[in-house]
C-alpha cells in the first residue's frame, strides 16, 4: 500500500495545446529521456508511443487521450496525452476532471491559438494549476517574447519566465536557466540526452539579468518575505525562489514559462524539472466533494492511503 510520502511524489497531468503545437512530440521525448522509451517515436513517420490508433497513425494527429506513466528524479508523474484537434475537445474535458496539473504547449511562432485558448480556459474552469512550454523554438518566425505577450494578453496569464532561448530559428542554440543564471546546450549526437551547462556569454549577459529581475519583481508582488530581500537588494536563495514559483503556481497565481524545442531534443529535462518542482501532488489538491453510493449524502474525501476509495471513471479503452 502506497503511504501520504509515496503520494506526495506523485504528478498527474494533462498535456493540453492547439493542434500541432508540438505536443506528442514533446510527450515522445519526456517517455525517451526519463527511460520510459529506448527510441524516439516520431509523429510524421507515424511511430509515436501516445498515438496508438491506425487513425492516429495515418493522420499524425492525436485522437483520443491517453495515457502512461514514468520516473523523474524521485518524481512519479502520469501523464494523459490530449488531443489537440477541436473535433476532440470533449476528450479534453473529461481528462481535466482527473487531473492535477497541465502542462499546456505553444507554438512558438503560432502562439495562442484558438484551440489552445479553448482548453486553456477548460483548466481554468476546473481551476487546474498549469505550467507553459514554449515549443518550436527552431521554427522560422519564432518569437519567445511576442508568446509570453499572447499568454499575458489573451489567456490572462501572470508569466514566471524560468527559461528564455539562446537564439531562435536556424539560430536556436539552447537556453538561459533564468534563476541559476546559466546557459544550457545539448550534444545532438546523443540525441539530447546529455548537455551542458555554461557560463552566460558576455553579449547576453545583460539579457538574462534583465529577465531574473522581471521573474523577481512578479514574485515579490506574491510573497512578502521575497518582497523585503528583493527591495533591500538582498541575496535571495534559490530555494526561496523555487518555493515562492510553486505557490504562485499551486494557487493559480502565476503560471511557470519554460521554452525549447522538442523535435530539436532541446529544452525538455528542465521542464521534466519544473513539473515535479512546481506542479501539485494529489496531496495538495483539495478535497473531492461527491455523493457516497450507500448514504446518497455529499462527502468530502482527501488523497489521502487512510480514506475509502474515492475514483471517478474518465476513460474506458
Amino acid at each position: 500500500m502506497a503511504s501520504d510520502k509515496q503520494i506526495k511524489s506523485i504528478r498527474n497531468i494533462g498535456i493540453i495545446a492547439h493542434i500541432d503545437a508540438g505536443k506528442t512530440t514533446l510527450t515522445e521525448r519526456i517517455l525517451f529521456y526519463t527511460g520510459k522509451t529506448h527510441k524516439i517515436g516520431e509523429v510524421h513517420d507515424g511511430q509515436a508511443t501516445m498515438d496508438w490508433m491506425p487513425e492516429e497513425q495515418e493522420r499524425g494527429i492525436t485522437i483520443t487521450s491517453a495515457v502512461t506513466t514514468c520516473f523523474w528524479k524521485g518524481k512519479e508523474i502520469h501523464i494523459i496525452d490530449t488531443p489537440g484537434h477541436v473535433d476532440f475537445t470533449i476528450e479534453v474535458e473529461r481528462s481535466l476532471r482527473v487531473l492535477d496539473g497541465a502542462l499546456g504547449v505553444f507554438c512558438a511562432v503560432g502562439g495562442v491559438e484558438p484551440q489552445s485558448e479553448t482548453v486553456w480556459r477548460q483548466a481554468d474552469k476546473y481551476q487546474v494549476p498549469k505550467i507553459a512550454f514554449i515549443n518550436k523554438m527552431d521554427r522560422l518566425g519564432a518569437d519567445f517574447w511576442r508568446v509570453v505577450d499572447d499568454l499575458k494578453e489573451r489567456l490572462g496569464v501572470n508569466p514566471l519566465v524560468l527559461t528564455i532561448p539562446y537564439g531562435a530559428e536556424d539560430n536556436f542554440r539552447g537556453i538561459f536557466d533564468v534563476i541559476r543564471q546559466k546557459l544550457i546546450v545539448w550534444d545532438d549526437s546523443t540525441e539530447g540526452r546529455e548537455f551542458e551547462e555554461k557560463d552566460i556569454p558576455p553579449e547576453e549577459q545583460d539579457n538574462v539579468a534583465a529577465a531574473r529581475e522581471k521573474l523577481l519583481e512578479s514574485l515579490a508582488e506574491l510573497d512578502d518575505d521575497l518582497m523585503e530581500k528583493f527591495l533591500g537588494e538582498e541575496e535571495i536563495p534559490e530555494a526561496h525562489i523555487h518555493k515562492v514559483v510553486r505557490n504562485a503556481c499551486l494557487n493559480l497565481d502565476g503560471v511557470p514559462i519554460f521554452c525549447g524545442s522538442a523535435l530539436k531534443n532541446k529544452g525538455v529535462q528542465p521542464l521534466l524539472d519544473g513539473i515535479g518542482r512546481y506542479l501539485p501532488s494529489p496531496l495538495d489538491i483539495p478535497p473531492v466533494k461527491g455523493l457516497n453510493p450507500s448514504t446518497g449524502e455529499e462527502e468530502e474525501r482527501k488523497a489521502s492511503v487512510s480514506a475509502p476509495l474515492s475514483a471517478l471513471a474518465f476513460k474506458v479503452q
